[in-house]
């Protein structure tokens, strides 16, 4: 299993980012969490299978409607199986 920690940066506060990163990370049959940053970004954390991982690279960077990401920072990690599903953390 792998992992992968990103951070959106955007227009990705107050346009339900959150909601639309939980809905892709159902869909690929990921696990993990997302969260807004005191900054203004929003954080992942992904676990499961690399394409998967991709796949939501890819959903994120597009964004729901009403969000404009200016970028997005990816970095690998080891996937530590804690997680049963993809949450919102608050």
């Amino acid at each position: 299993m792998e992992a992968c920690r990103m951070v959106v940066r955007g227009i990705v506060q107050g346009v339900g980012f959150r909601y639309f990163t939980r809905r892709e990370a159902h869909y690929l049959g990921l696990t993990g969490w997302v969260k807004n940053n005191f900054d203004g970004s929003v954080e992942i954390w992904a676990e499961g299978d690399p394409a998967g991982l991709d796949k939501l690279e890819q959903a994120v960077n597009r964004g729901p409607s009403g969000a404009h990401v200016s970028g997005v920072l990816r970095e690998e990690g080891k996937g530590t199986g804690q997680y049963d599903q993809f949450e919102i953390s608050y």
